[in-house]
């Protein structure tokens, strides 16, 4: 993360949780060296630490210069330091054998540590839309519970009166507050359906439709999708809302909706998994069947060939 974008985000969150005398006091802040081993990850963090390319070139910048910017965090009354900002800079010099880190502590209290670790970790460049729907929920509730609390000495707690909570979330974001709602909305899906999301497999706007499914019904529509191979555009994702709202929803419903044909899709042919499985090995994969099935049919070509030239 660009060292400039963080401390934007950090003067942001400072603003809101202290007084004058307090922030003059944090710029006398000094960095400490801890060990790697006394960092611990904040709980229920909403971002994903992922040893992929920017990971390896993260790695390669820490083993060359070191962690030029420090993490920040505060001590856990068990012992040692819940990280706030920087999970990704510690993974990094984990594995580029670092023993120590530079860290900035500050006592915080857990609604104040939670809104700077979702401000600082949505400066990043690429973020999922299942850590982006678990941060703005975290900071939601987060600020709804920090507007109702009585002032502490030494603290200024926002006033948000004429404000909905969602909107105090999309400040700073580039997001409207219903979009922040929307995000939010993603939370209430299965895991396997939010993967799906993050991997493009599923439309935002049709996932926060299927959201207002209860968990046995995403669990029939997931079957109902692989099924029927089809993703669901945005339509077909209100009906099945709908249907489940009016009480008509079931496997067999999903299938019909995400089997009707799409204008794209006018000539294509569907076969449930279940009748498939019968003629295969358990171990064998969707692409294994998709290949035999290929290649039967290419025999069944020349043979029909080989009958009419007859």
């Amino acid at each position: 993360m660009p060292k400039n974008s963080l401390n934007v985000s950090l003067k942001g969150a400072d603003d809101i949780f202290s007084t004058e005398e307090s922030r003059q006091e944090q710029q006398r802040e000094q960095v400490q060296q801890i060990p790697i081993g006394e960092l611990f990850p904040f709980k229920n963090h909403p971002f994903k630490v992922l040893d992929d390319e920017s990971m390896q070139r993260t790695v390669e910048s820490v083993e060359q210069y070191g962690v030029l910017s420090p993490l920040i965090a505060r001590p856990r009354p068990e012992g040692g330091y819940e990280i706030i900002s920087g999970h990704r800079r510690q993974h990094a010099a984990q594995l580029a054998g670092l023993e120590t880190l530079p860290v900035i502590v500050r006592n915080m209290d857990d609604d104040a540590a939670v809104l700077l670790m979702v401000d600082s970790n949505l400066q990043r460049e690429n973020i999922l839309p299942s850590e982006r729907a678990f941060a703005y929920k975290m900071k939601l509730e987060a600020i709804e519970r920090t507007a109702g609390r009585p002032k502490n000495v030494g603290q200024v707690v926002p006033d948000y009166f004429g404000k909905r909570s969602t909107e105090v979330v999309a400040e700073g974001t580039g997001e409207s507050y219903k979009q922040v709602q929307r995000f939010i909305r993603l939370t209430n899906l299965i895991p396997e359906l939010l993967d799906m999301v993050d991997e493009k497999k599923i439309a935002f706007n049709p996932a926060v439709e299927l959201s207002y499914l209860d968990t046995n019904q995403q669990r029939d529509f997931l079957e109902a999708m692989n099924d029927t191979q089809n993703a669901p555009s945005l339509s077909q994702a209100q009906r099945l809302k709908k249907l489940a709202q009016e009480g008509h929803f079931s496997y067999d419903v999903a299938f019909a909706v995400m089997g009707e044909e799409k204008k794209d899709e006018l000539d294509k042919v569907v076969i449930k998994n279940d009748t498939l499985r019968k003629y295969f090995p358990r171990s064998y994969t969707p692409k294994q069947m998709e290949d035999t099935i290929i290649k039967l049919l290419d025999q069944w070509q020349r043979k029909q060939q080989r009958q009419n030239e007859r």
